[in-house]
């Protein structure tokens, strides 16, 4: 390799992928890595990815507790888009590569690091999200990719190089593993190999780690409230709990009724399809939840103005741009239609079902005597024939 690298940060999860590629930096580049871990709710996986770190000899090892910082600033302020991509995916692994983006900068700053690194493939997503947020925190940044530069181009190569150099290998990923999964406090996602065949149904009892199929979910609905203020949630069931732990609380409820499974093919940036499992049960909830506040809360013109935003601002946070320009002008505009969306919602959660029941808000603009369909002293009915006509002249024009 060509370039002078001397320290370089590596997003490292502690999976076989990225405890190759410390090794592997340290080799090609005789360097100092300093392995970098986020947790974003990943549960167990945090420990286990020190532990290897250190059993790969890396002295430099860095753990930070991102899940406050996770739910506050990234994935509530995507929740108040109601962001959804191609209808269905709420976007649980692209929204935390920009986080774990943005520290692995801030790290590469405090400990004078010349380079990141991270071990998404070159035909995935994600090199596109890590990358686009380092350029745009740090322009001049050198950026190591190893699935574009190195030549282990198969699973029984990286596992092969693995046992050479004392790399523990995880027994599933002998021969054909069967799907990869990537977590954090939002989602779970699993892909690959025994998913990659869009008409084979998965194993529901392998696959699924978070979510109860429905099922095997209660046969009793179970009802919860969720507060909001200004568009985010607060509370729920009148307890108010600060945004991490609001987000394990809803998922804590819906992984038990069976909500927020998907099973999608869906386009990928560069162009490829993919079929992925997703679990995600507490975004789910809050998603439904949302789009109930803001009914009572939003009027027509507001709601077809944001709604209209939505395929942008998706694709932005998918593709990887949420440092661009372009996403923080839409953030300003989502947020201020957000002020007024403040309230309680009430649902009942079934068998993989979101059922909104109630709704109300000191900012309602829902008028039950305009509403009725009794007598009132408000409305006119016979209004209503010149309004139809005016907007029917130019369908009685036509030919």
């Amino acid at each position: 390799m060509s370039r002078d690298v001397k320290k370089v940060v590596l997003a490292y999860s502690g999976g076989l992928d990225t405890s190759i590629i410390l090794k592997w930096l340290q080799e090609t580049y005789n360097c100092e890595v300093f392995a970098f871990t986020a947790n974003l709710g990943q549960g167990e996986e945090v420990d286990v990815a020190e532990k290897r770190a250190k059993a790969l000899g890396v002295k430099s090892i860095i753990t930070e507790d991102l899940q406050e910082e996770f739910v506050s600033s990234f994935v509530f302020p995507m929740f108040r888009a109601n962001a959804i991509y191609e209808g269905n995916y709420l976007l649980g692994t692209s929204i935390a590569r920009p986080l774990i983006a943005k520290r692995q900068i801030e790290i590469a700053d405090e400990v004078g690091a010349d380079s990141v690194a991270h071990g998404a493939t070159g035909k995935g997503n994600d090199q596109i999200r890590f990358e686009l947020s380092y350029y745009a925190l740090n322009a001049n940044i050198n950026i190591i990719a190893p699935w574009r530069e190195w030549d282990l181009k198969s699973r029984s190569q990286l596992i092969e190089y693995a046992e050479a150099h004392q790399i523990s290998v995880p027994k599933d990923k002998y021969g054909e593993p069967p799907f990869s999964q990537d977590s954090n406090l939002l989602h779970i996602s699993s892909e690959g190999k025994a998913l990659e065949d869009p008409w084979e149904e998965c194993d529901w009892g392998l696959v699924l780690t978070r979510v109860t199929p429905p099922w095997n979910a209660p046969d009793k609905p179970e009802e919860i409230l969720i507060g909001f203020e200004q568009g985010d949630p607060v509370s729920v069931n009148g307890e108010e709990l600060s945004p991490s732990l609001l987000l394990k609380k809803l998922n804590a409820v819906g992984s038990k009724n069976g909500i927020g499974i998907l099973d999608v093919v869906e386009n990928r940036f560069i162009g490829i399809k993919s079929r992925g499992v997703y679990e995600t049960p507490g975004g789910t909830i809050l998603f439904h939840a949302r789009r109930a506040m803001e009914s009572l809360t939003l009027d027509r013109e507001s709601m077809k103005q944001k709604d209209m935003l939505v395929p942008q601002y998706t694709e932005m946070v998918y593709n990887g741009f949420w440092f661009a320009p372009e996403r923080e002008m839409l953030q300003a505009a989502i947020d201020k239609a957000s002020t007024r969306v403040t309230g309680t919602v009430r649902l009942k959660l079934y068998k993989g079902n979101v059922i909104v029941t109630g709704r109300k808000s000191p900012f309602s603009l829902y008028d039950q005597e305009l509403a009725t369909f009794e007598d009132d002293s408000i409305y006119d009915q016979g209004d209503a024939e010149g309004f139809i006509r005016l907007n029917a002249l130019r369908l009685r024009m036509r030919k």
